[in-house]
């Protein structure tokens, strides 16, 4: 999403005060560390210097409410800030704590305002509506689906919805985790929840949607698409669409039918992704998983053909990749996935150099020691021509023979004519 940060950030010109909201991750014991990749992140990929608006009490919950003075600090950061930032965490701590330090009143009064940029990603994107997914809960502890109460910074827009990210995913493979990990019965009956003139609105993973208040339009960014359902039933709005906000309310509310192209979603939409990542190399990859899939079938490929040099770039730029993917805020990448990976392969060039070192004193020796032996037996009998034969013969292989009053020499020359191995018979 580098190249949408830059171009959120150039609309505010330059020397803007950027905070990052901590909360959604406030909880975790590697809050700093995540903290530390996010401003790096956008210090070095998106040229925008930035601070962290701490979760105040996140050291120690049981002490209760931060100070009135701590809360009151972070407020006043995000209520003056040009551009802030929230991703990844929970959604139900993230509302909990906003609503312990009245930062959910401040984010709606921005938008309300049309005052800076404010960008809610991943977690953070889950409490902007008016219901909200508990995602932990449901996915992970197995709580009973229902909506949390959002913070409805879109209410303000006159949009009431509840907004589901990550809605294309697939990490479960053989179980549906669509729609941020619910699957399609859990979604169905929450649907059933909502308001009449309301809707989830969808967005896939690598994908965003930009309201742009001066110009009351909504843009749908990235590789995906924004899906509007209402009971079951959905309009999909591609990638590179540009639609009046207007339009998004009644798509929203029922109250306008579909005027936009509604492609069906392709069923092999992740696979051409895949092959292009293939095809491409890592360098055309999307997320982090088809880089290591692109980059495991290279490798794969060159071990079959032998061929060491493209094994071993192949390794180099899988770590680069992986240290570029480091520096995301999104925690569950897929990252420690792809380092296995990555060891894997490098064991398996350290077991292919291995047999390769081992050449030509190992494997070839353990040819030539009978066939000078029989060539030793040959020449005493008398049979010389016989004995030339098997001088021929292994001189096609590369080992050259040289007879001395011990014995046999022989030496093995690569196709550069450098010679890599010797030994005598006698």
């Amino acid at each position: 999403m580098v190249t949408l940060h830059r171009e959120l950030v150039a609309h505010l010109g330059g020397d803007a005060d950027a905070v990052i909201l901590e909360t959604p991750y406030g909880f975790q014991v590697n809050r700093d560390d995540i903290s530390t990749r996010a401003r790096e992140y956008f210090r070095r990929s998106v040229g925008l210097p930035t601070a962290v608006a701490p979760d105040t009490h996140a050291d120690n919950p049981s002490a209760g409410a931060p100070g009135a003075g701590d809360a009151d600090k972070v407020r006043d950061l995000v209520r003056r800030a040009d551009w802030v930032f929230s991703g990844p965490g929970s959604p139900s701590y993230a509302l909990g704590r906003w609503h312990a330090l009245r930062l959910g009143e401040i984010l709606r009064e921005r938008v309300a305002r049309g005052y800076g940029v404010t960008v809610m990603a991943s977690a953070a994107a889950c409490t902007v509506g008016f219901a909200a997914l508990p995602v932990y809960e449901v996915y992970k502890a197995g709580h009973p689906p229902a909506w949390l109460t959002g913070l409805d910074m879109l209410g303000a827009l006159g949009l009431p919805v509840a907004v589901i990210p990550h809605y294309d995913n697939t990490e479960g493979g053989t179980h549906d985790t669509r729609f941020c990990y619910l699957g399609e019965p859990r979604l169905h009956g929450l649907e059933q929840e909502l308001p009449d003139e309301s809707a989830v609105l969808g967005i896939d993973e690598h994908t965003a949607v930009i309201v742009d208040l001066d110009t009351s339009l909504v843009r749908v960014w990235g590789r995906g698409v924004m899906t509007v359902r209402r009971r079951g039933s959905s309009v999909l709005v591609p990638a590179g669409t540009t639609l009046p906000l207007e339009q998004l309310r009644g798509l929203v509310t029922g109250t306008e039918s579909a005027a936009v192209p509604l492609p069906r979603r392709p069923a092999d939409r992740g696979a051409g992704a895949a092959t292009r990542a293939t095809t491409a190399g890592t360098g055309g990859a999307a997320t982090l998983q088809e880089a290591v899939a692109a980059a495991e079938l290279r490798f794969d490929s060159a071990q079959e053909a032998r061929d060491a040099a493209v094994m071993a770039e192949t390794v180099v730029e899988l770590e680069s990749v992986i240290a570029a993917w480091s520096a995301d805020m999104e925690e569950d990448m897929g990252g420690e996935w792809a380092r296995t990976v990555l060891h894997g392969m490098i064991r398996r060039l350290a077991q292919a150099a291995g047999r390769g070192l081992s050449e030509p004193e190992h494997t070839l020796g353990r040819i030539l020691v009978p066939l000078l032996g029989l060539r030793r037996r040959l020449r005493a009998g008398g049979a010389y021509d016989l004995a030339d034969e098997v001088r021929e013969a292994v001189a096609a292989g590369g080992v050259r023979l040289r007879d001395t009053a011990e014995g046999s020499e022989w030496r093995w020359e690569e196709t550069d004519g450098q010679e890599t191995g010797s030994r005598s018979e006698p």
